[in-house]
This record gives C-alpha cells, sequence and structure tokens, in this order.
C-alpha cells in the first residue's frame, strides 16, 4: 500500500509541475521556451506542442447521462413482541 501512496504522490506532482510549466510556455519566447520545452519533455517524453491548446468548453461533448435518483433506505424492521 506504502509503494502505491507513493506513486500516486508523484503522479500529482508530476501533474502540478506540467501544469506551471505549461502556463509558463504559454508566456515566453526564445531559448528560454527552448530550455523549458525540454524540461517539459524531461517529465512527458511522449508530449507535444499540439496538445497544448486549450480545450474549449463547446469543444466537450457533453454525456447524456440521466441524473441519478435519490433512494433512500427502507425504514429498519422491528421484531414484533408476542
Amino acid at each position: 500500500m506504502i509503494e502505491r501512496q507513493t506513486e500516486l504522490k508523484r503522479r500529482h506532482h508530476r501533474k502540478l509541475k506540467m501544469r506551471k510549466l505549461k502556463a509558463k510556455l504559454a508566456l515566453i519566447s526564445g531559448e528560454a521556451r527552448t530550455a523549458l520545452l525540454l524540461k517539459i519533455r524531461k517529465l512527458s517524453p511522449t508530449w507535444t506542442e499540439a496538445s497544448l491548446k486549450p480545450v474549449v468548453k463547446s469543444d466537450v461533448p457533453k454525456a447524456d447521462k440521466p441524473e441519478k435518483e435519490v433512494r433512500r433506505k427502507a425504514p429498519a424492521k422491528r421484531p414484533e413482541k408476542n
């Protein structure tokens, strides 16, 4: 269980770091941009700049799932007294 927690911690930290690097990448250019791209590729080798495109809410399809019904538990049965 400890190994799983360690890996989850690493994964969350990596995601946070990627968000910060991508935010910086949008603001800079030149040699600093190249250095930042190297850092990003070191963290995630399969990452491409094409994936940096911001997602617009209209691009994301909505799920057509009905809302879940709220279920209430049946009252507990009381034993009958004889």
